[in-house]
C-alpha cells in the first residue's frame, strides 16, 4: 500500500489509520495523553491520515495528543531512497520478481511523483507537503542522521525549520553516523533518554 496504491493517489492507509485510532477507544485509553512515535516515511503516511481524522472527525477530535517523535522522517520525493526502501522490503523475494517490481516502482515514481506532480498535487498532495502546513501545535522531536541512505537529512531539516516558523516547539538530534531507523540500535541509552525526556516534557506541559 505504501509503495504503490499511495503513489497512485489511492488513500489506502486511511482505513488503517482509522482502525488504529479506534483501538484507543476500544481499550478505553482514549482520555490518556497520546504521543506518536513515527518511523520512516511509511509511518509518516499513516500519521498524516491520523492527523486528518483527529482534525476533522468528531470522535477523534477528543483525543489528547501531547507530542510526536519522528525517527528517520519525513522525506520528500526521493527516487533513490524509495528504491532502497523497497529493495529492503523485498530482500527475501525471488531475484527476478524483485527487480521487476523495482523497475515498475521506479517508473511509477518518476512519472507520477516527479514529472506529473505539478498537476497531481491538486488531487493528491504529498505526505511531506501536507505535514509542512499541518495545523497541530504540539511539540515535535526529530531523530535523524546524515548517514541515512533512504531519507535525506536536508529534507528533515527543512521540515524542522518550517514547523518552527509555525510556532511549533521542535527539538532535533542528528546522530551523524547511524543508518536509517537504526539510531536506537546504535545509541540505545542516548536514544531512550531523549525519548523519555521528551515524553515527560510533553505530559508535563499538557
Amino acid at each position: 500500500m505504501m509503495f504503490f496504491t499511495e503513489s497512485f493517489g489511492i488513500r489506502s492507509l486511511r482505513t488503517l489509520a482509522r482502525k488504529l485510532l479506534q483501538l484507543l477507544f476500544d481499550y478505553k485509553i482514549a482520555k490518556k495523553p497520546l504521543l506518536f512515535h513515527v518511523f520512516s516515511n511509511g509511518g509518516v503516511m499513516l500519521y498524516r491520515y491520523m492527523l486528518e481524522l483527529i482534525h476533522t472527525h468528531r470522535q477523534f477530535s477528543s483525543l489528547k495528543v501531547v507530542g510526536t517523535v519522528f525517527d528517520s522522517a519525513p522525506g520528500r520525493r526521493n527516487v533513490v531512497g524509495s528504491m532502497r526502501a523497497l529493495a529492503a522490503v523485498l530482500a527475501s523475494t525471488n531475484v527476478l520478481l524483485k527487480y521487476c517490481i523495482l523497475l515498475a516502482f521506479a517508473i511509477l515514481v518518476v512519472v507520477l511523483r516527479i514529472l506529473l506532480y505539478p498537476m497531481t498535487r491538486f488531487f493528491h498532495e504529498s505526505h511531506y507537503d501536507a505535514l509542512l502546513k499541518e495545523p497541530s501545535r504540539w511539540p515535535e522531536l526529530y531523530l535523524y542522521s546524515r548517514s541515512d541512505r533512504i531519507i535525506q537529512a536536508s529534507d528533515i531539516e527543512h521540515m524542522i525549520e518550517a514547523r518552527r516558523q509555525h510556532n511549533v516547539s521542535v527539538k532535533a538530534v542528528d546522530f551523524s553516523d547511524s543508518a536509517h531507523v537504526s539510531h536506537l540500535r546504535a545509541y540505545p541509552s542516548y536514544y531512550i533518554s531523549l525519548c523519555t525526556s521528551f515524553m515527560h516534557d510533553c505530559v508535563g506541559c499538557s
